[in-house]
């Protein structure tokens, strides 16, 4: 990978970093679930961007952006294993009483980040929606607003 796409995606990281340092939750297991989601937005960031138009098609930025959310969602459940209460946590306790769908969800992610072809525009912008989509079903269900 490129240095300056290495670069380009640790500062989209690191930009979402301080964003969250701004609700920094105190329990260090919901800070480490927020970082997580984080870098999610982070690697979405980049795949949107380019499907938008806003920055340029970059394979290498693509490929590092889908490996991260692929790694993130496997992450996921053990990020969450504990149920940790913190003001600053937007998970509903429905995590932890609906278990096993939402590692479903976690897992579908991880599933449709695979499935993603990065090494086209097109295939970014195919990939996106079910990407979405599952980022959208575990929020709808397992994330306070």
């Amino acid at each position: 990978m490129k240095f300056v796409t290495k670069m380009l995606v640790l500062g989209l990281i690191m930009a979402g970093g301080i964003a969250l340092a701004q609700s920094k939750a105190a329990d260090p297991d919901v800070n480490a679930r927020q970082t997580l989601m984080q870098k999610n937005g982070g690697a979405m960031g980049v795949l949107g961007g380019m499907a938008k138009g806003d920055t340029a098609f970059d394979a290498a930025a693509a490929e590092a952006a889908k490996a991260a959310l692929i790694a993130d969602a496997a992450a996921t459940p053990d990020a969450f294993k504990n149920n940790a209460s913190d003001p600053a946590s937007h998970a509903k306790p429905e995590v932890w009483t609906n278990w096993d769908d939402f590692v479903s969800d976690a897992n579908a992610l991880g599933a449709a980040a695979a499935a993603m072809d990065a090494t086209t525009l097109d295939g970014v912008k195919a990939g996106l929606g079910a990407i979405g989509g599952a980022c959208k079903a575990c929020h709808t269900e397992y994330k306070a607003s």
